[in-house]
Formats: structure tokens, C-alpha cells, sequence
């Protein structure tokens, strides 16, 4: 115990020590006109890794696959310059193949304006819905897989190049948040080099391939006092996908997107029920494309491009249990579905069953147990249909 005393009785005198020195060198600096710096520098990020089971049936072909993943690591830097000026990086490391693949997934710069709107610039999330800017990240989505039509080479885009203002804001005893952004557009594959995606929107364009820009939005509105619940919509449109002075220069395309969210802990089922939904609907204007056959003979052909995707979520966590291990408890299933253009080169109808049993180490750290039944039915120029089962055991954290 006296040796407890004497150590602690000198850290505390160091500690007093230190600070009386800070307080004269702060006092100094002041003196001589200098300012306390206000800068911060963070680095946050997520990463997982685990194991998947996946056993596919084409009709003619079945096949088994089992691997360990090698983990994704996506820092997040975060840079504070003052109160109002700051700045946030993501990148993406991902073992995959035996190949390391670096993502550069947003890079921007925000400036408050004042308590209702901030400004942004750069590469960064789209709010189209609420999925790829709220809940892509490992340790935030509930199952291993994102739902069918949404991330790298989905109907959607994920993310742009521009920039942007949003905010949020009270009307009456409602709360509102809101985003408008003008950035690069996408463009459209003309078939050229990959005729088996004619017609398909590629939205991850550093650099625009026209004048035309992408104008775009979400608006949130939250009924309930308890903000509980969200219902948002949003729309992404420009007037020109092709290379300038191509016939698909000024090929126009729309799209949006209608997102709901209930999150809320219900006495009456003793625990946290999360419920999350969102629709996307891609539109592009009528275009002709160009087929050759297996005997040479090449044919224009056009279709009706419009493709939509949806999934619904249901979680529950009984977090008013008594017993430790079982509030950890996360009990989740989704539905979704991509559908894409009858006719076009890459038409299909897809559908997705997952189940999930997760435990929470933490509030940023899970175990995800996940079971997934997935059903592709292709159409003109596809292979047929195919059924997909994966079993997957993946631990996710945030930092």
C-alpha cells in the first residue's frame, strides 16, 4: 500500500507538473500573438474477414466452393481544420483472388455554412437512399452480402465526383434532412468492346465523358417526435451518357430511389426492432444497339431499358433480456429482388433469401452467422438460370 502511495503521490506530481508547464508555454505563445491550434486528425475506419460455403447449380453444372477470406481494411481519415472546415478520405483494402485490390471510395472537403447547411466537394458517398452512404460499412450491415442491385456494378450509383449542399431542418414539430448535388455523369456502354452490357450505366467516372453533369437529390422526413422513423426519396438525372458527337451523346437517363427506416425498442417484444427498405428505378432513354451473330450477320436492336431493385430487412435484438449473452442476441432476414431489361444482352430476373443470427461484442463489433438462397433466371444472351447457396461466418468491426 505505501508503495501504491509513493508512485501514485509522483505521477500526480508530474502530471501537476506537466500541466503547470503547458499552462506557461500556452501563456508564452499568446504573448508573442500565437493562437492554440484547432486542428485534429483522426483515423477511424472497418474491416472483417471469416468464411464462406457457396455451392452453385447452373442445371447442367454443380459446383463447391469453401475459402477463408483474407478480410477487407478501409481506413477513414478525418481531418479537422477549424469548426467549420473538415475533411474525410476512405480507402478500401481487400484481399481477393490471391490479389490485394486497393478502393478509392470518397475524398472530399465540407464547410459549414451555418447550423442548416453544409457544403461538400470532392469524391463522396450519393445519397441515393439511404444503403451505400449509411449501411455498407461491415460492422453496420447486418449480413456479409449487400442486397442484389446495390454496390460496384449495381443499377445505382454509389458514389461522385461534384459537389454538394445538404442539411437539416425543423418544420412545425417535424424534422426534415435534404442533399442536392451536381457531379459527373454517368456513361453508358455502347457495346463496342462489351456487347453483352449494351445499354448499361456506369456510374464510378473520376472524369466526365461529356458536358453533361448529374443533378441529383434526397429529401428525409421524420414524422414521429422520437425520430423512429424516416421515409426518403430521392432522384439522380442527366441528359447525355455517350461520347461527344457519338449517337448516344445526349441519351438521357433517370433515376430514383424511395427508402424507409424504423428503428425503435418495444417494451412489448422486449427488445430493439430495426426495420429497413429501399426501391430503386432506373430509366434510360430508347437507344439502338448493334448484335452480330454466331454466323456474322450483324442486326440493330434496341429494348425498353429499365431496370429496378429492391430488399427489405427486418432485425430484432432482444436488448431488455435479463441474461447477458441473449440482449446480444441479433435475429435478421432479407428479401431482395434485381430485375433488369427484357431484351438487352444482360437481362435477368434476380432474387435473394438471407438469413442471419449475429452477436454483438460490442456496439461496434459482431459475429454474423448467415445463410443466403439466391435464384438468377437470365434471359436474351445469358446463360440460363442458376441457384446460389452461401453459408458465411464473418467477424466485423468499426474502430
Amino acid at each position: 500500500m505505501l508503495l501504491f502511495f509513493l508512485v501514485g503521490n509522483v505521477i500526480a506530481q508530474d502530471t501537476k507538473q506537466d500541466t503547470e508547464i503547458d499552462s506557461l508555454v500556452e501563456a508564452a505563445l499568446l504573448r508573442k500573438g500565437f493562437k492554440p491550434s484547432k486542428t485534429q486528425f483522426m483515423i477511424r475506419g472497418y474491416g472483417h474477414t471469416g468464411f464462406t460455403s457457396t455451392k452453385s447449380d447452373t442445371g447442367h453444372e454443380k459446383t463447391k466452393e469453401s475459402t477463408f477470406d483474407g478480410g477487407t481494411f478501409a481506413p477513414i481519415f478525418l481531418f479537422n481544420h477549424n469548426d467549420r472546415l473538415m475533411f474525410e478520405a476512405e480507402l478500401e483494402f481487400t484481399l481477393s483472388h490471391g490479389d490485394l485490390d486497393v478502393g478509392f471510395e470518397y475524398a472530399d472537403v465540407m464547410y459549414v455554412l451555418n447550423d442548416y447547411m453544409t457544403v461538400r466537394a470532392g469524391k463522396f458517398l450519393l445519397p441515393f437512399g439511404t444503403f451505400m452512404e449509411r449501411l455498407h460499412p461491415s460492422w453496420i450491415n447486418r449480413f456479409v452480402s449487400k442486397p442484389l442491385g446495390f454496390g460496384h456494378g449495381g443499377m445505382a450509383p454509389g458514389s461522385g465526383v461534384g459537389v454538394e449542399l445538404r442539411g437539416a431542418f425543423y418544420l412545425g414539430n417535424t424534422k426534415w434532412n435534404y442533399s442536392t448535388y451536381l457531379t459527373n455523369g454517368p456513361t453508358i456502354n455502347d457495346g463496342s468492346d462489351e456487347p453483352e452490357e449494351a445499354g448499361m450505366l456506369h456510374f464510378e467516372n473520376l472524369k466526365d465523358n461529356n458536358t453533361s453533369k448529374a443533378f441529383g437529390g434526397r429529401i428525409g422526413f421524420f414524422p414521429f417526435a422520437d425520430s423512429s422513423t424516416e421515409i426518403g426519396y430521392s432522384f439522380y438525372n442527366t441528359n447525355g451518357t455517350g461520347e461527344p458527337g457519338s449517337e448516344y451523346e445526349k441519351t438521357g437517363a433517370f433515376l430514383y430511389a424511395l427508402d424507409f427506416s424504423f428503428v425503435k425498442q418495444i417494451s412489448a417484444l422486449s427488445g430493439l426492432v430495426d426495420i429497413k427498405a429501399q426501391y430503386n428505378n432506373s430509366k434510360v432513354e430508347d437507344a439502338f444497339f448493334t448484335e452480330t451473330h454466331d454466323d456474322g450477320d450483324v442486326e440493330d436492336y434496341t429494348f425498353d431499358n429499365e431496370s429496378n431493385s429492391f430488399y427489405v430487412q427486418l432485425s430484432y435484438r432482444p436488448t431488455m433480456s435479463g441474461n447477458d449473452f441473449v440482449k446480444n442476441l441479433e435475429f435478421v432476414g432479407r428479401y431482395s429482388e434485381y430485375n433488369t431489361p427484357e431484351g438487352a444482352e444482360w437481362e435477368s430476373q434476380s432474387s435473394q433469401y438471407s438469413f442471419g443470427l449475429n452477436y454483438w461484442l460490442s456496439w461496434r463489433s459482431l459475429i454474423k452467422l448467415s445463410y443466403e438462397s439466391a435464384e438468377l433466371e437470365g434471359g436474351h444472351g445469358s446463360h440460363g438460370a442458376a441457384k446460389v447457396k452461401t453459408f458465411s461466418l464473418h467477424w466485423a468491426i468499426g474502430f
